[in-house]
């Protein structure tokens, strides 16, 4: 939703708005804990809680074992659980000091989701804000992976005047539609595709139910399940 306000909000006085959708490889992987506790101590956080967490990343250790052998204890200095609670949370900590260059550009950040917003107006500033994010990711013990990034850029369809839009990045593949947080978003802002995949999806989930009701499942399982899987679905980012 903050992605598509921006957006539509820039088209009112710009021809088009680029949105580059950065891929950083084994982002949860790769943060450095000690870089992260440098980050925490910033904050306004007791004491013990900033105690526990340190506690938390610190003594652990790996080891291979293969064929009956088995190497050496290496302490393991990065990386943080991206199923647990405080992954995510410790990213976001991880990431907060990561800004454009330009003020009028803007940054979308949900955990290791990140997205660069540029307006026509500053289309000139892409190449200086990837090289700025790229120095970010190095000094943070990050990989910025330009090969998996992608660049789309948004027109308001309902506006009837031609629009030029600017030479793709090297290295970045410029895509007509984007998937952001699993919702696809087409390039004229349309979200028909998305609409024909959750249907697809819903009609599979269906079918699904219908064989396990065939097999005996009750009345009230087969409500259970169809709530969860199709009307989560039908229902899952309806606001935006």
């Amino acid at each position: 939703m903050a992605l598509l306000q921006k957006v539509t909000d820039l088209l009112d006085s710009n021809p088009y708005v680029v949105v580059i959708a950065l891929d950083f490889s084994k982002a949860f992987d790769t943060v450095r804990h000690s870089c992260l506790m440098e980050k925490l101590a910033q904050l306004h956080i007791p004491d013990n809680i900033y105690n526990w967490l340190t506690n938390f990343f610190n003594g652990h250790s790996h080891c291979t074992r293969s064929e009956g052998q088995t190497s050496d204890l290496i302490e393991i200095n990065a990386s943080i659980i991206q199923g647990s609670a405080i992954g995510p949370a410790s990213y976001v900590v991880q990431a907060a000091d990561l800004r454009t260059v330009r003020a009028d550009n803007y940054l979308i950040k949900y955990a290791d989701d990140t997205y660069v917003i540029i307006p026509a107006c500053n289309v000139d500033s892409r190449q200086l804000e990837m090289d700025h994010i790229g120095e970010w990711a190095e000094r943070n013990n990050l990989v910025l992976n330009r090969s998996k990034s992608a660049e789309i850029v948004f027109t308001d369809s309902r506006k009837r005047r031609s629009v030029v839009p600017p030479s793709p990045l090297p290295d970045i593949a410029r895509v007509q539609s984007l998937k952001v947080l699993g919702v696809t978003i087409s390039s004229s802002l349309s979200l028909s595709e998305h609409v024909n995949s959750v249907i697809s999806s819903c009609a599979c989930s269906q079918y699904a139910i219908k064989v396990l009701r065939a097999h005996g499942l009750c009345d009230t399982a087969s409500q259970e399940v169809y709530e969860s899987v199709v009307v989560d679905k039908l229902l899952y980012a309806s606001p935006a």
